[in-house]
């Protein structure tokens, strides 16, 4: 379903997604390609200690073996080859950290990576070769185990895989049949050398069997993703009721954040109480969806998935939410404090027109960042599960559903809404009111060492003023207007957004203007904004 109800239209697949899906070509999700990439440094890092710990404990061990002979002190061709082993691993390493390298890039290079490693074990096994008649005997080599290791590592298409497997199961022959020429090793007919390593092309058919499965495995999980026409990316947060991924529409190049919530995250504790909930959460998403502002978080699409997993797709923000903010760098300048406030006004005074309340407004679902050449422009967020007015109540909410807590963050939680009694839009001011005392001071109105406690404490304590709780100045009429906001009873708080919006127009204080935003924002560091 999209905005307004609307059945979504199938998405076209392109030419090149149609030949990625035929065949079990269709590749892994990026964010999968890139752990495995990461897996596979890890993995090189491994093989660089192996290559020490071998060389090293193989001289110790020649030492207590043949204690009179010095050989064991010099470094000889054996030595150099994995002494070139340990470089090249670390070197790989430091290349799969590189985020900027193509993931696919890097785990196709790891299949090199692996026949090299292959071929250095194998002539380090066979250059210690005796010029001697030896019965041969089939076995499973170091060769073998390498082939396993890395198909269980690399995600790759099979195809791949028994081609690189194939070549480092043969560099055991390949380097058999060098030392027979060179002398070194007397071990009989040719066929012998096909003999002995006949299990390592068996291993090479597992290889093959396995990256088959880590492949389908990975496609099933990219499936699994598709939210409609969008795919799942990189996972930007974790919140109460889901998790946010990044995401890429498959038709367009405009990225989006995907909003992830469970049936169970609403309280779903049986069949009836997921329909329930799924049904409520479809007829708010599209109340949600209507909303224009252009401090709203748009909402592109919305939908559930065949497990029952309900989405939202929103448009992706450049910049980052009020608690982040805060929380970084402190306390903000009350022109700012006004600033963000007003334009959160702006998107509450559409949602109260058409009868929606938020009831979860909190710093952290207020974003401030870049739109256009617009600096401080503000984003209110999660709007996919507000309630209408009029039946926003204990017995006509979600909080009827069996198992469900209330809605609503208990910090910045209205006294009447805490006591499941109907709410309207001054419950959000209420709110509003609480995180406009986090801005100011950058702690909340009330502390405590639970949710029944501190919801204790909105009911009956009084409001300490900002102006006490922190040493920075706060212009009195702004402290007027929070305290305010902050009143137990909603009939003393401002009557609607546009009241208190027009009350903060009136307060005579230095304002925060696009040159002070613009100037903040080319100073903030890539650590804060993350």
């Amino acid at each position: 379903m999209t905005r307004r109800g609307i059945v979504a239209p199938q998405p076209i697949s392109t030419p090149s997604e149609l030949k990625r899906s035929v065949g079990g070509q269709r590749d892994l999700p990026d964010d999968l390609l890139r752990a495995a990439a990461q897996r596979l440094g890890i993995l090189c890092l491994l093989c660089g200690a192996m290559w020490i710990a071998g060389v090293t404990l193989g001289h110790l061990a020649a030492r207590f073996l043949y204690p009179t002979d010095p050989l064991w002190r010099r470094f000889d061709f054996t030595d150099g080859i994995a002494l070139a082993c340990v470089v090249i691993s670390l070197v790989f390493y430091a290349y799969t950290r590189n985020s900027k390298q193509n993931p696919r890039a890097v785990l196709d290079l790891g299949l090199g990576y692996m026949v090299f490693t292959a071929f250095a074990v194998s002539v380090i096994f066979h250059a210690g070769s005796l010029p001697l008649p030896m019965m041969v005997m089939p076995e499973i080599s170091w060769v073998g185990a390498v082939i396993l290791i890395f198909a269980a590592i690399v995600p790759t298409t099979p195809g791949k895989m028994a081609i690189a497997a194939l070549a480092a199961a043969s560099m055991n022959p390949l380097n058999m049949a060098i030392a027979k020429v060179d002398g070194l090793w007397d071990f009989g007919p040719w066929n012998r050398v096909f003999l002995m390593h006949y299990p390592d092309y068996i291993l090479v058919g597992a290889a093959v069997v396995i990256s088959l499965v880590m492949t389908r495995l990975g496609q099933q999980v990219g499936k699994a993703r598709e939210m409609g026409s969008y795919q799942l990316g990189e996972l930007l947060g974790k919140g109460g009721m889901g998790e946010v991924y990044k995401a890429t529409h498959r038709m367009l190049a405009r990225p989006a954040a995907i909003k992830l919530i469970r049936p169970e995250m609403l309280g779903a504790v049986d069949d009836e109480a997921a329909k329930l909930a799924v049904a409520r959460f479809r007829r708010e998403a599209e109340a949600a969806a209507n909303l224009r502002s252009p401090h709203t978080v748009e909402l592109y699409d919305f939908g559930v998935t065949e497990d029952g997993t309900l989405y939202l797709v929103m448009e992706f923000l450049d910049g980052l939410d009020l608690e982040t903010l805060v929380r970084k760098r402190g306390p903000l300048p009350p022109g700012r404090v006004i600033h963000v406030l007003r334009q959160v006004c702006i998107s509450l005074e559409e949602a109260h027109a058409i009868g929606l309340v938020h009831r979860d407004i909190k710093p952290a679902n207020i974003h401030v960042g870049t739109v256009g050449l617009r600096h401080d422009f503000v984003k209110v967020l999660d709007f996919g599960l507000v309630k209408e007015a009029s039946k926003a109540s204990l017995t006509e909410s979600l909080a009827t559903i069996p198992g469900q807590m209330a809605l609503g963050t208990p910090a910045y939680m209205a006294p009447e809404m805490a006591l499941g009694e109907t709410v309207d839009g001054r419950a959000d001011l209420y709110a509003l009111g609480c995180v406009a005392y986090f801005l100011l001071t950058g702690q909340v109105v009330f502390e405590a060492e639970n949710a029944l406690q501190l919801i204790a404490k909105h009911l009956q304590s009084t409001v300490i003023p900002p102006s006490i709780r922190t040493g920075r100045h706060i212009p009195e009429p702004l402290e007027h207007v929070v305290m305010k906001c902050l009143a137990k009873r909603p009939q003393e708080r401002p009557q609607s957004a546009a009241e208190l919006a027009q009350m903060l127009d009136w307060i005579p204080t230095e304002g925060w203007t696009e040159d002070q935003a613009r100037t903040w924002w080319a100073n903030a560091t890539t650590a804060e904004l993350v």
